[in-house]
């Protein structure tokens, strides 16, 4: 492995222009296919394997026509204060704009208030639901101004008007600030760790051309893979992320061959050979954790995950390949001014910060690891009270139009009323279809916990009905979630008095819990397979068997420790209004193995980059415990700035407007923090030191089935030891550039 990218490595300087040309083709290729390409299709977001996706398939199946997730709006009307929306004025404003919206294009159904009991009992709130004949992605500009001129109409009667549902509403994405944000600290904290521009930019440019060519992929593919803009939110974060610090660890290291004499084309080699061997492998941990999400059978989240992984796998490449060719543009800018001045890298000596650090701990191991347990187990513990959740229009600003018309229902109807549950029947197979759905909504009707039902709507051909019941507490509440269970465990006495009938629940609020539950179910076989494949591909990178499993060990660690911050913050309110969390509740359901996959693939990348200097050090003579101390000499700094970065970059996604991205950013800052700072910089050192040679045994059996790899690069130091420090003819021609 090690050769093989130093090959690639001088081939890449020597070759610094076509390889320059070649990705600049490879851009101009994807973005124009980006810019042609048709849209991706709306495909929902499914979820199968789950009831409330099955009675949404059944709706669609037996109502023709009609689509069971297709785009609404509800239209909520309040009236000024001391008035009531039945007031003649104000009835005839809202009867227009129900004639208006129904007459608009795409519109499948505009329901009259007055006639649908959608009046509150004070008669100061109504509402008008607008069913679209197509999915929210589907609508047009024009049915979309139709609506909204028709609300502004009825502002200008005098009525308040607030708009909920999905089909004006904004989708969430990451950009604009927030990656200016990340990707300012992250110019920053590179400027101050190289002490050079040309270095601190050219992993800032490397890193931006391979979210250009990661993004423009995913909208090029878009329309045959299924993929769209919101899918690249992931890729857009990781891709940043690990193609500044991917590109970091080859610079650095080809900074500290320089420091050794060695000629920028071969020292741009060793620096492929060493770094890049790490690169790709900590690389592969990533891919792995973000391919392993399809583990849990949600469409949308395995589409979220490999685009991430395809990402990730291109800042790889251009690590391995753009990364070396503009070194060889720039061979000498790279090094800071008083380098260039003497014309030779003053080396790290024996003693900086990290081996300080690390000598610190080697001397007291016992106090440091049992500190670093005990803290991170103490910030895990809120994972004990972890409520799983979608947060919908509640958790959003005040300043949202969803935000307000949300707040006005729960204000007129009742907090369960921005959450009904939706039953479908299915009275194919019942001799009197009419009166088993009359039983149907009677029994649910007369649970505890439901304040009303809806009359039940039929298809044209009489079997199958359904219709809404409406919960006493908010859609997010636990007493929801325990009056779905309800229902389902009623179900068989329920349907045994209906002579053949069956019904199902869903809509937004059992669609949420149902996801919740198999995101559950599906954490223990996720860490498993991820664990499990990342625990045997590091035996591979160092040749032993509890290195990895400190590793995954640690992993578990900090992030309990990441996700117990995140209830406390997103779901207790600790600190919340710091954040601009408007409103606290369950945690987004994919967030846990959200976390848990990108975090492992994260921990694992700090693990190779700091564990492969040790091992490396051990395999080139020295005692276990100065191979630790030799590897925090030349990996501390490096690490604790590719840290920074993965924060800064994660950070500037807390401020963003929507709740998930808020929740995702702020979750994987401190995931990051946690695994970088205490424990690969303490927790593995400390461990490292009490198991001494221990730490690098590798059972007899395994040593010969494993394949060899040589990350550390055992070959490129004998065939480098004792090299000239010559130039040739190609390096002397990058010195003139």
């Amino acid at each position: 492995m090690a050769t093989l990218l130093y090959r690639l490595g001088r081939l890449a300087f020597r070759r610094r222009w076509y390889v320059a040309l070649l990705w600049a083709a490879v851009l101009g290729a994807v973005g124009f296919g980006a810019v042609t390409a048709p849209a991706a299709p709306d495909e929902g977001n499914s979820m199968p394997g789950i009831e409330s996706q099955e009675a949404f398939d059944l709706m669609e199946q037996r109502f023709p026509g009609a689509e069971a997730d297709g785009a609404s709006a509800r239209i909520v009307f309040a009236a000024p204060d001391g008035q009531k929306v039945t007031a003649t004025e104000n009835r005839a404003a809202v009867e227009r704009f129900v004639d208006e919206a129904a007459d608009g294009p795409q519109v499948a159904r505009a329901a009259d208030p007055f006639t649908s009991r959608a009046v509150s009992k004070d008669a100061s709130t109504a509402y008008v639901t607008v069913t679209y004949g197509v999915k929210a992605d589907d609508l047009t500009d024009q049915s979309k101004a139709t609506l909204e001129d028709a609300m502004a109409e009825a502002r200008d009667a005098g009525l308040t008007v607030e708009a909920g549902g999905n089909a004006l509403a904004s989708q969430p994405a990451a950009g604009g600030a927030a990656e200016g944000i990340g990707v300012a600290v992250a110019a920053v904290v590179l400027l101050i760790t190289f002490g050079s521009l040309a270095a601190a930019g050219l992993p800032l440019l490397t890193a931006i051309i391979g979210v250009g060519v990661s993004m423009a992929s995913i909208l090029a593919l878009g329309s045959a893979l299924g993929l769209s803009a919101t899918t690249g939110t992931l890729a857009t974060m990781l891709g940043l992320a690990c193609g500044i610090d991917y590109a970091l660890f080859i610079v650095s290291r080809y900074r500290e061959e320089r420091a050794k004499g060695h000629v920028p084309q071969e020292a741009a080699g060793l620096a492929a050979g060493t770094a890049g061997s790490a690169v790709v492998f900590a690389g592969l941990t990533v891919v792995i954790a973000l391919a392993g999400l399809s583990v849990v059978g949600i469409p949308m989240l395995t589409k979220m995950g490999l685009a991430a992984a395809g990402a990730v796998v291109v800042s790889v490449v251009i690590a391995l390949t753009l990364v070396p060719a503009l070194l060889g543009l720039w061979p000498n800018a790279v090094l800071s001014r008083s380098t260039r001045r003497r014309g030779r890298e003053k080396g790290d000596g024996e003693r900086n910060g990290g081996s300080r650090w690390a000598r610190f701990v080697l001397r007291r191991p016992v106090p440091v690891l049992l500190a670093s347990v005990a803290g991170l187990g103490a910030l895990a513990l809120p994972v004990l009270d972890l409520q799983l959740g979608m947060p919908g229009d509640e958790a959003k600003p005040t300043s949202t139009t969803e935000r307000r018309a949300y707040d006005a229902l729960a204000d007129g109807f009742g907090p369960g009323f921005n959450g009904p549950l939706t039953i479908v029947v299915d009275a194919e197979g019942a001799a009197d279809p009419k009166a088993a759905v009359a039983e149907v909504e009677q029994r649910i009707g007369a649970t505890k916990g439901v304040v009303s039902v809806s009359a039940a709507q039929f298809n044209p051909a009489g079997d199958t009905a359904m219709f809404t019941a409406v919960p006493a507490d908010a859609p997010t509440d636990q007493k929801t979630k325990d009056l779905v269970h309800t229902i389902r465990d009623d179900r068989p006495a329920i349907e045994s008095t209906t002579q053949g009938a069956t019904f199902e629940l869903t809509g937004s609020t059992a669609m949420n819990i149902d996801m919740a539950q198999k995101v559950q179910d599906a954490l223990i076989p996720y860490l498993a397979v991820v664990v499990g494949l990342a625990v045997l591909l590091l035996m591979v990178v160092f040749r032993s068997v509890l290195v990895p499993v400190k590793a995954a060990l640690g992993f578990l660690l900090s992030v309990g420790a990441a996700l117990g911050s995140v209830v406390a913050v997103f779901q207790w309110g600790w600190g919340a209004e710091l954040l601009g969390v408007e409103q606290t509740g369950p945690i987004m359901s994919m967030m846990p193995i959200f976390l848990v996959g990108i975090v492992f693939g994260l921990a694992m990348d700090y693990e190779v980059f700091l564990v492969a200097r040790m091992r490396e050090a051990y395999v080139h003579g020295d005692r276990p415990g100065q191979a630790v101390v030799s590897g925090f000499r030349y990996s501390a700094r490096v690490v604790v700035a590719a840290a920074l970065i993965m924060m800064a970059v994660f950070s500037g996604f807390i401020s963003a407007g929507e709740s998930m991205i808020k929740t995702i950013g702020f979750g994987l800052a401190v995931a990051v923090l946690f695994d970088a700072f205490v424990v690969r910089m303490a927790l593995v050192p400390a461990v490292l030191a009490l198991l001494g040679k221990a730490a690098w045994w590798l059972p007899r059996p395994l040593d010969r089935l494993l394949p060899r790899v040589d990350v550390e690069g055992e070959a490129l130091g004998r065939r480098s030891a004792g090299l000239p420090v010559r130039d040739d003819t190609a390096d002397r021609e990058s010195i003139r550039v």
